[in-house]
């Protein structure tokens, strides 16, 4: 693999040879039924894998812990090849707190373009196809990431892919990794930017419908596995004064496995009660818009009833009804509110029960497990 990019590097590398007087019309060949399996031209194959370097992983993993809170997303970088989106590579974007929107996002874009030519000069791989996310407790419903898909989806090849890391399966030595995109429903209804009642039953749309998983397998780097290798053997030099006799490894000990995992029920409750403050909240403002749409349009129709009335007697009179006047100018009757923002906090109400379904379920088996070892 090293050795074809650096060939292809060369061979760009050199002087175009002198042509000979050229026909008039060029002429293209078609390409062979067997590369067309594999080159997709117009991207007819469908997507069924995301393939992720093991590099990649490890970058996204030190974003993560280093970038404060949930707060870690950048872009990732690959090749669309044979319905496989191999990700080779990625960096992170820039988190711009309380700035401002306007000038945040050029920043954001300086650094992308920066970035991108810095690694096409170094004929490394500098196509986009999607983004990266840090969550917490799997909770990924939030607007900014569905927007920033939208676009993706919309610009990149197969609509691009943004992969999810929960920090906190990390902490407890699970790197977790799954990639997704925008199902169809989704994209239509937000195509139209309508998100209300009636929408989101024409679209069968729930929480659980508005990204779809793509399958995702990480695939490991020879010269990776084997530095890893390395660091975990035992180290059988002959120990000298002041040392310890037992052997010792170059990665110290991990002791996650002993950890009962009672500290992040605690958070994870506390997140699931802010959660339903914040959908109940959400749902009254919903139900008060609904009450004035409805006390809106109710003063409408009276309006028109009693100028029906009142043109039926004036046509009995033998007097000319009255002109029709434009009920939608006389009362502003307010759009139908959307439902959107309560999708997501069903979605993350939803995430934050299943987390704390495994939290719970693990650290009841060491309690036990625990106990048991107290009375041997």
């Amino acid at each position: 693999m090293a050795a074809t990019s650096m060939a292809a590097a060369l061979a760009a590398s050199l002087p175009a040879p002198s042509a000979a007087p050229a026909a008039a019309q060029p002429t293209y060949e078609a390409i062979p039924a067997s590369m067309a399996k594999v080159v997709d031209i117009e991207a007819e194959i469908p997507l069924n894998l995301v393939q992720l370097d093991g590099m990649v992983v490890t970058k996204i993993i030190k974003h993560a812990r280093e970038a404060p809170a949930t707060t870690a997303h950048g872009l990732l970088l690959g090749l669309d090849l044979d319905g496989v989106l191999e990700v080779s590579n990625s960096f992170p974007l820039p988190n711009h707190g309380n700035d401002d929107d306007g000038k945040s996002a050029k920043s954001t874009a300086r650094h992308q373009a920066a970035m991108l030519r810095s690694l096409k000069e170094v004929q490394a791989d500098d196509s986009v196809i999607g983004f990266y996310q840090a969550m917490t407790l799997g909770a990924f419903y939030h607007q900014s990431l569905l927007e920033t898909q939208a676009v993706h989806q919309e610009r990149l090849r197969h609509g691009g892919i943004v992969i999810v890391h929960d920090i906190s399966q990390t902490a407890r030595g699970n790197a977790s990794f799954r990639a997704y995109r925008l199902t169809a429903a989704f994209r239509d209804a937000y195509k139209k930017s309508n998100f209300s009642t009636t929408s989101l039953i024409n679209h069968g749309l729930t929480f659980s419908r508005i990204l779809e998983e793509v399958p995702l397998k990480i695939r490991t780097n020879p010269l990776l596995s084997a530095f890893l290798g390395k660091l975990t053997e035992s180290s059988t030099s002959v120990p000298t004064l002041g040392e310890k006799d037992e052997l010792a490894s170059e990665l110290g000990p991990s002791f996650s496995a002993l950890d009962l995992g009672t500290g992040g029920m605690t958070k994870n409750l506390e997140r699931i009660v802010e959660a339903l403050d914040a959908y109940r909240t959400e749902e009254g403002n919903v139900s008060y818009l609904t009450r004035q749409i409805a006390r809106e349009r109710a003063k409408a129709e009276n309006y028109v009833a009693k100028r029906k009335e009142e043109n039926q007697s004036r046509v009995a009179q033998g007097l000319a009804p009255l002109p029709e006047e434009d009920v939608s100018r006389m009362f502003k009757i307010p759009a139908e509110p959307s439902r959107l923002d309560s999708l997501l906090l069903l979605g993350q109400m939803d995430a934050f029960g299943k987390s704390l379904e495994g939290t719970a379920s693990t650290g009841l088996v060491k309690m036990y497990a625990a106990n048991a070892g107290t009375h041997v």
